[in-house]
């Protein structure tokens, strides 16, 4: 298992900018796909070695069964599902590198309808969702070009690199995965990213980010992450929402670990300016906090659990409609052993000021869902 003392942030940022140095490689051999804990990855990955490199491949075969109330129309009360059939390949050393994750995955989210990982990829970020090269010609500085991870928020992409199973509402305002290209830096406690991107996987590249984190010691790190829009477009899809994908949006992030705990309060901003030419005839604004938290009992068990508000302004709708509120509590046990995991999670999702229709329920009417969900699987 990933030691308690090592923060998430800092994990991420060790995975973006390739500071592992052999020994941290021999305890965590893969930094990537970044993990925030409680599962861990395969610390004994596979691999082989070409041309004096080694070549590690490494996965995740993961299945979760699902039962919730208030079902929006489209979804279903329960169901069982892959949450992840999984490779990755990478080579992580010498000035060459590079990065293939491939394969099915669903996405899971509070206060959204769950889509089936047959359907998922053709949807959203296809087959292979990451890839990318990475140039490094020293340990301080790299350069990354391809489909890239977001810079932006406090939890990631798939299910198995976060504290809960689903992604929180938070999220569901933030871009997943990108197109672009990204510079690193790491200088002291300093380590800053800046990336050109197409931002809502929109393939237009109208977006700036920038990740800045500042290590204030063993058990603290802050960082503040942005994204702009430079250039207004009227393109739209699942993967691209039109509203998101015209605003800016900025987290602040604190992440403190001592003993057996990790605590990770963050806020959130988000503003979509109106503009004819993209077809959003009205502006609007999210404030958003959230507080993940999880506490190691053991090795092998712990407890995580996430609470969130988020609140919309303006007359263009960002959440349930314009000027609507939504809200979170989420509490997920997670047991590994090894490779293997099991998991369980139960959420509740309330909502104020919901537009007529745009509520939980089959009339859109209803101001709350609860959700259970149990995942299980191996990461080799």
């Amino acid at each position: 298992m990933n030691s308690v003392k090592t923060t998430w942030l800092a994990a991420a940022a060790a995975a973006a900018l390739g500071l592992a140095g052999a020994s941290a490689a021999q305890a965590d051999a893969l930094a990537s796909p970044a993990m925030s804990g409680p599962l861990s990855n395969n610390p004994t990955p596979y691999s082989v070695s070409i041309g004096g490199s080694k070549i590690y491949i490494s996965g995740q075969l993961t299945g979760m069964g699902l039962s919730q109330d208030n079902s929006i129309p489209g979804d279903k009360d329960s169901r069982i599902d892959l949450t992840n059939a999984q490779l990755e390949v990478q080579k992580t050393d010498g000035v060459f590198q590079f990065y293939v994750q491939a394969g099915a995955y669903s996405l899971p989210s509070l206060g959204a309808p769950y889509v089936k990982a047959s359907d998922l990829p053709d949807l959203t970020y296809h087959y292979v969702p990451l890839a990318f090269i990475k140039i490094a010609p020293n340990a301080n500085f790299n350069i990354q070009a391809g489909i890239l991870p977001t810079l932006i928020g406090a939890e990631y992409t798939f299910t198995f690199q976060n504290m809960n199973i689903a992604r929180g509402l938070l999220w569901n305002q933030e871009p997943a995965i990108s197109r672009g290209v990204q510079a690193n830096l790491t200088s002291g406690p300093w380590a800053v990213s800046v990336a050109i991107t197409d931002g809502y996987y929109s393939n237009r590249y109208t977006t700036g980010s920038t990740l800045i984190t500042y290590t204030l010691g063993k058990e603290d790190t802050v960082a503040f992450a942005g994204s702009v829009q430079f250039q207004k477009t009227s393109k739209s899809s699942f993967a691209t929402p039109l509203a998101q994908n015209n605003g800016d949006i900025f987290n602040l992030i604190w992440t403190h670990t001592q003993g057996n705990w990790q605590i990770v309060p963050y806020l959130q901003y988000g503003h979509t300016p109106a503009s004819t030419k993209a077809g959003l005839p009205a502006s609007g604004s999210t404030w958003g906090g959230a507080v993940l938290a999880k506490y190691q009992f053991s090795p092998m068990f712990s407890l995580a659990g996430r609470a969130e508000y988020t609140s919309s302004s303006g007359d263009q709708s960002l959440l349930y409609g314009p000027g609507s509120d939504a809200w979170s509590l989420t509490l997920t046990p997670t047991w590994q052993l090894k490779t293997f995991f099991i998991r369980g999670e139960v959420s509740y999702t309330g909502l104020s000021g919901a537009a007529p229709g745009a509520g939980f329920g089959s009339a859109g009417d209803k101001h709350s869902q609860t959700r259970a969900m149990v995942e299980t699987g191996v990461l080799f």
